[in-house]
């Protein structure tokens, strides 16, 4: 099979790439028996947020223009690179997005390496730090749904709008230190991206929103966020002591962030307790 696919059928594109990935590639247990090669449909749909009978109806035809959203998840739950991503999305019906601006697409690599560090808290961001994909001990950790169901969290607007993370973790430098480096990966990210006119708007409306944003973001700050140490406040284990790090992806600036702490103590201890439960509720 072509490594891409040169039709511009949606539903064909769609069973071609379905049928290249193995469930093992996309963080899934393999069960029962294949009669032919690749994810079943029910398996996209879970990973896609989307019904069995939609994908269905996409791949033969019956429906031809999944909205932007759906088009997105479908790109993620297939890891597919950026020409099949912007190819996907003109099958669609719909203009990919423009070079400069900012991507929401994650790229494979990525995605297998998410899905293989399921061991700990992971986290995929945007470079206006909108969450892309997360591990269950992510959101366990934090309390916090999938992007699946809820594809509109953003840390920024979590932090200095609803202050919906308050309380959640603290950083070792104080709220302080962790607002600063927040706003200052902001900037850094709208000189790299500085003609989408999407993340002009958004700083716009964060300053207009907060005025402690509006007043870090005139101390004209840019740099890369750098490494932390936070106490995370868990409802179940209590507080949990880990090192963030954060770790850029060349050319799109998608952001990993991940909590680690060392494998013995009491952090691991909760660490652990949590993963058994992030494995349950994902199974």
């Amino acid at each position: 099979m072509d490594e891409h696919p040169v039709d511009s059928d949606l539903g064909g594109l769609l069973r071609a790439w379905r049928e290249r990935l193995a469930p093992e590639d996309v963080g899934l247990e393999p069960y029962g028996r294949r009669r032919t090669p690749g994810l079943r449909r029910e398996e996209v749909a879970q990973l896609a947020g989307v019904s069995v009978d939609y994908v269905t109806r996409l791949e033969q035809g019956r429906f031809r223009a999944p909205s932007a959203q759906v088009t997105v998840a479908l790109a993620r739950a297939l890891q597919l690179n950026r020409v099949e991503h912007d190819l996907l999305h003109r099958a669609a019906g719909i203009a990919p997005p423009v070079a400069g601006a900012v991507s929401r697409h994650v790229p494979p690599g990525v995605q297998r390496m998410v899905s293989r560090l399921a061991a700990f808290p992971v986290a995929v961001f945007a470079a206006d730090w909108s969450l892309l994909d997360s591990t269950p001990l992510w959101q366990r950790l934090f309390h916090s749904p999938s992007v699946l169901a809820d594809p509109a969290q953003n840390l920024l607007v979590q932090t200095f709008v609803d202050d919906s993370v308050a309380g959640i973790a603290t950083a070792h430098g104080g709220s302080d230190q962790f607002e600063r480096a927040l706003v200052a990966d902001l900037r850094r990210s709208v000189a790299l991206f500085g003609q989408d006119a999407d993340l002009r708007a958004f700083v716009g409306d964060l300053r207009a929103r907060s005025p402690r944003f509006d007043l870090l973001w005139s101390e004209g700050r840019a740099a890369a966020h750098t490494t932390l140490t936070k106490t995370v406040h868990n409802r179940l284990v209590g507080d949990v002591v880990l090192d963030c790090d954060v770790m850029v992806v060349p050319d799109t600036d998608v952001k990993i962030v991940l909590y680690s702490c060392a494998a013995a103590g009491p952090d691991a201890e909760k660490l652990d307790f949590l993963r058994v439960g992030a494995a349950s509720a994902f199974g």
